[in-house]
């Protein structure tokens, strides 16, 4: 009953060549498009402020009879998570089906 015990880390910051590596690619890209867009468009808001209550072309533009930047915080911005699980799965779909040749494949 003499089993040696494989200590296995996992450190986010410094990743394993490979697989891993390229799974925290896909992850950090995930979270700077979702950062870029959340944050970026409340940016622009500020930014584009010309008068002192804050009011802008953004904020009178309207988008299906709503001001703008509603439609965008309350339908897109949910749209735009939904999106990226998308293109997340697929992107970790596609890097796992890269990196499977090395797995037995006898469950197949």
């Amino acid at each position: 009953m003499n089993r040696k015990s494989d200590d296995y880390t996992v450190n986010m910051l410094r990743p394993k060549k490979g697989y891993m590596r390229e799974e925290v690619a896909i992850i950090l890209a995930v979270l700077l498009g979702w950062g870029v867009v959340t944050f970026g468009f409340q940016f622009l808001i500020w930014l584009m402020g010309d008068s002192s209550q804050g009011c802008s072309m953004v904020t009178r533009f309207r988008f299906f009879n709503l001001p703008f930047h509603f439609w965008f915080t309350a339908q897109f911005l949910p749209l735009w998570f939904i999106i990226l699980c998308i293109i997340f799965n697929l992107y970790i779909d596609g890097l796992t089906e890269r990196h499977s040749h090395r797995r037995d494949r006898s469950h197949e």
